[in-house]
C-alpha cells in the first residue's frame, strides 16, 4: 500500500512539473497542438485598357477580380480600374511592368513597339481561329513562349478572352479593289495594321473608347473592333455605313492578363494557381459571350438600324494575303525573337490545319450536304 501511494506522488509530481514548463513559454513537444497564425492578405490594383463597364471586356475582368476573391477566401482582393480612371488605357504596360500596379488586361499587339514578337499571342492575320491559339497556348508550348518573351519586361502573362473571329471593319466608302484601301485612315493594331499599310492605308492605333468620335469625326475613315456584339453597342453603324467581314486580321485574338513578375513570385503557390484558374476561366468566358450574343446584335444591327453587310471581294483577299507573308518576313528580318516565336507559331498551325481538314472543316462541309 504504501509502494503504490509513493508511485502516485511520483506521478502527480511529474504531472505538475510538465505543466508548469508549459506556462513558462517553452516550445510544445511535437505532436502538440497550436493554434494558426492569420492568413497573410494581400490588395491589388488591376487596370485595362477597355472603357468603364464595357460589356464582356470590363465586365469579365470584373469578374475575374470576384473568382479570384471568392477562390482565395478574401485572402487576395483586386480592385479593378477601367482605362483611364487610373492610367491612360495604353500605358496598361508600362503601369504593370514598372509596379505601380500588380495586374493588367489589354491586348499583347497594343504593346507591339515594346515587345514585337507580342503580337503573336494576340492575332496574326490569316492565321489561327480561338480553338487553334488556345491549343497552341495551353497544349502547344505557347503559354512557356509567351512566358519566356515578357519576362524581360517584369511581366508574367496569361490568356484571359478571346473574341472569336471578327468582323473586318467599319467603312465610309466601299471596297471594291485593293485601290479603294489607298490613302483610307482606319483604327487597326498589330499585324493587321502594318498589313494595312502595305495595301497603301495609313493604320491608326486608337483605344476602344475613342473610335466612335475618331470615326463621327472623320478623323479616321474607317475602323475595326471586335464583332457585331460590341459594335452595336459603340454605334459605329451611326458613323460608317458599310460593314465588311471577314476579319482577316484578328481570326482569333487572345485578351491578356499581366502580373508584375515580382508580386505575383510573391505570392504562395495557392493564390498563384487561384489567378491562373481564374484567367483560364474568364478566356472561356468572354468566348463564349461572343458566340452567343454576336449574331442576335447583328440582326439588329440590319433590322433595326439598316445595315448593310459585305463580303471583301476575293482580289482584296489574296493581296492581302501576299502582303502579310512579306510583313512577317520584314519583322523576323529586324528581330530575332520575332522570328523565332513566328516560326514557333507557325509550325504548330501547319499541324492544326492539317488535322482541321479532317475534322473541323470536314465537318462543316458534310453540314453543308443535303
Amino acid at each position: 500500500m504504501r509502494k503504490t501511494t509513493t508511485g502516485s506522488l511520483v506521478l502527480l509530481l511529474v504531472a505538475v512539473l510538465l505543466s508548469a514548463c508549459g506556462q513558462s513559454g517553452q516550445a510544445p513537444q511535437p505532436g502538440a497542438s497550436k493554434q494558426a497564425s492569420p492568413a497573410k492578405t494581400y490588395d491589388w490594383k488591376m487596370v485595362t485598357t477597355w472603357p468603364p463597364n464595357f460589356p464582356i471586356f470590363q465586365e469579365g475582368v470584373e469578374r475575374f477580380a470576384e473568382e479570384v476573391k471568392t477562390m482565395s477566401n478574401g485572402r487576395l482582393t483586386i480592385k479593378v480600374f477601367a482605362g483611364g480612371e487610373l492610367v491612360p488605357p495604353l500605358q496598361t504596360f508600362d503601369a504593370v511592368s514598372q509596379g505601380t500596379v500588380e495586374l493588367g488586361h489589354g491586348a499583347g499587339y497594343y504593346w507591339a513597339g515594346k515587345i514585337p514578337a507580342a503580337q503573336f499571342f494576340t492575332a496574326v492575320p490569316f492565321g489561327m481561329n480561338a480553338q487553334g491559339m488556345n491549343a497552341w497556348l495551353y497544349a502547344g508550348g505557347g503559354i512557356e513562349l509567351y512566358k519566356e518573351v515578357y519576362a524581360p519586361h517584369n511581366l508574367v502573362p496569361f490568356p484571359m478572352g478571346n473574341t472569336g473571329v471578327q468582323m473586318g471593319g467599319w467603312f465610309n466608302k466601299k471596297i471594291e479593289s485593293v485601290e479603294d484601301l489607298k490613302g483610307l485612315k482606319m483604327r487597326i493594331p498589330g499585324l493587321g495594321g502594318k498589313v494595312f499599310a502595305k495595301a497603301g492605308g495609313t493604320p491608326v492605333l486608337l483605344a476602344g473608347g475613342e473610335i466612335y468620335t475618331a470615326l463621327d469625326r472623320g478623323t479616321i475613315d474607317a475602323t475595326e473592333w471586335v464583332g457585331p456584339y460590341h459594335d452595336e453597342r459603340l454605334g459605329l453603324y451611326r458613323a460608317a455605313k458599310y460593314y465588311y467581314y471577314p476579319g482577316w486580321h484578328e481570326p482569333g485574338p487572345v485578351l491578356e492578363l499581366i502580373a508584375n513578375k515580382n508580386a505575383f513570385d510573391a505570392l504562395p503557390a495557392d493564390l498563384q494557381k487561384i489567378i491562373e484558374t481564374a484567367a483560364a476561366s474568364s478566356n472561356i468566358w468572354m468566348l463564349s459571350q461572343f458566340e452567343a450574343n454576336n449574331l442576335a446584335a447583328l440582326k439588329k444591327l440590319k433590322q433595326e438600324s439598316n445595315v448593310e453587310v459585305y463580303a471583301f471581294p476575293d482580289d482584296v483577299m489574296k493581296a492581302l494575303h501576299a502582303y502579310t507573308k512579306e510583313v512577317l518576313d520584314e519583322e523576323s528580318a529586324k528581330d530575332a525573337t520575332f522570328k523565332r516565336v513566328r516560326e514557333h507559331y507557325q509550325s504548330f498551325m501547319d499541324d492544326n490545319d492539317a488535322w482541321n481538314a479532317l475534322s473541323e472543316a470536314a465537318y462543316q462541309k458534310a453540314r453543308a450536304v443535303e
